[in-house]
């Protein structure tokens, strides 16, 4: 019979086993899932023996989904209990796994706005770099992936946009010359994909969203390195403009139980 105070049993499913080679990730993924999306409160405790009984899983199985979920600062060890999960503010809120659990949860709408807010910091400051330090092939590559993206924006071709946005956006933080720049190239691929996976973006970009990346890859392939921050700083800004919208309307709905 479960305890009282174990978090992950009791109302949650039991979760049927899956191939051995997917057993580890299939516990990873669904407890990572639940505490990212508050199906178990912050502060609740588990036991080890739950867990496999859960999914009937072995306790090695189950030792090692725990050991990256306490990596990744979403549980501890606690003594005479088992484990114990841990507030939000103690997660690793960079970790890819942690933003994409968010990402499919409640949580989603903030996960969004604190990715674009964080966008907004970093990019313009990247291609104000990338305009000083980018070697001459590099600028031809993003001049180049510019024009294709006019291309795709004005075909409505929302596919082929977003992959060749992901590229100049990567492209650009690795042209700062910045490592830690570079490092952060997944978090705006994350709201990229975002803003597509959940139908937040036009069919057809805006022209003047097509004609800012444009002047960004001009003006890094020029050096010239206000332009190229301003002309960023305008595209995080639009994307911030354009999202507001739906965070505000996040924020006037009334929970559930009101």
């Amino acid at each position: 019979m479960n305890s009282p105070r174990d978090g992950l049993t009791g109302a949650l499913p039991v979760i049927a086993a899956a191939p051995v080679g997917d057993l580890r990730n299939l516990v990873l993924d669904t407890l990572g899932r639940e505490i990212c999306a508050g199906a178990v409160a912050p502060d609740s405790t588990f036991t080890i023996e739950s867990i496999e009984s859960r999914f009937h899983v072995s306790r090695p199985v189950v030792r090692e989904a725990l050991r990256v979920l306490e990596a990744l600062g979403l549980v501890a060890p606690k003594r005479r209990v088992g484990m114990r999960v841990r507030p939000h503010t103690d997660w690793n809120v960079y970790d890819l796994q942690v933003i994409r659990w968010r990402l499919a949860g409640p949580s989603r709408v903030a996960q969004l706005r604190s990715l674009t807010e964080l966008r907004g910091a970093i990019e313009p400051a990247a291609a104000r770099l990338a305009a000083t330090r980018a070697h001459l092939n590099q600028a031809s590559d993003l001049v180049g992936l510019a024009g294709r993206m006019w291309a795709a924006g004005k075909a409505g071709d929302l596919p082929e946009f977003l992959r060749l946005d992901l590229q100049f956006h990567r492209l650009v933080l690795e042209m700062s010359g910045n490592e830690m720049f570079a490092q952060l190239h997944h978090l705006v691929e994350e709201v990229l994909r975002g803003r597509a996976q959940y139908n937040l973006m036009p069919q057809f970009p805006a022209e003047e969203a097509l004609e800012w990346h444009v002047e960004i890859a001009t003006a890094i392939q020029t050096g010239n390195a206000d332009r190229a921050a301003q002309s960023m700083a305008r595209i995080t800004q639009r994307a911030l403009a354009e999202m507001s919208s739906i965070w505000d309307r996040d924020l006037q709905t009334p929970p559930r139980d009101a």
